[in-house]
């Protein structure tokens, strides 16, 4: 649980001094190990959120759009390694958990963000949101039933 809390705090520190971008969709795909790229691809979907939230606020639409792109690629990329691990979320519940966690702390932070943005621009979220809601849908019920779809 610490870990997760650290891997967040790291990960908004590092995009608030500017050393880690949230371009890192790239070297998450090329991560060989499955647990280790859903990490890193999830935590790039912290950073992209941050930077879609950041680019709003200034007014630039299109690229907040592009990040919140970035998003949604970088949670399905989390969620889909995670399942080609063909492991068991319940007998093997580690990255899974971590992956639960992160979606969930990131829908929190989708919420709030829509609540910012106007009524007409909600939509470049919304479809996003309920994505990685289903996601984290999958991944609990993967921890509490043992399967994942």
């Amino acid at each position: 649980m610490r870990h997760i809390r650290w891997i967040l705090v790291l990960a908004l520190l590092a995009a608030t001094s500017g050393v880690m971008r949230a371009d890192h969709l790239e070297e998450a795909r090329a991560e060989p190990n499955l647990e280790k790229r859903s990490n890193l691809a999830l935590a790039n979907a912290v950073v992209a959120l941050k930077y879609a939230r950041d680019a709003y606020r200034s007014g630039d639409s299109q690229m907040a759009a592009t990040k919140i792109t970035e998003v949604q690629e970088s949670v399905e990329l989390g969620y889909d390694s995670l399942t080609k691990t063909g492991k068991d979320p319940r007998k093997s519940p580690k990255w899974f958990k971590k992956a639960e966690i992160l979606t969930r702390d990131l829908l929190r932070s989708m919420e709030s963000f829509e609540h910012e943005m106007s009524f007409n621009d909600r939509t470049m979220l919304e479809m996003v949101r309920e994505q990685v809601q289903q996601i984290h849908d999958n991944l609990l019920t993967g921890l509490m039933e043992g399967k994942h779809k």
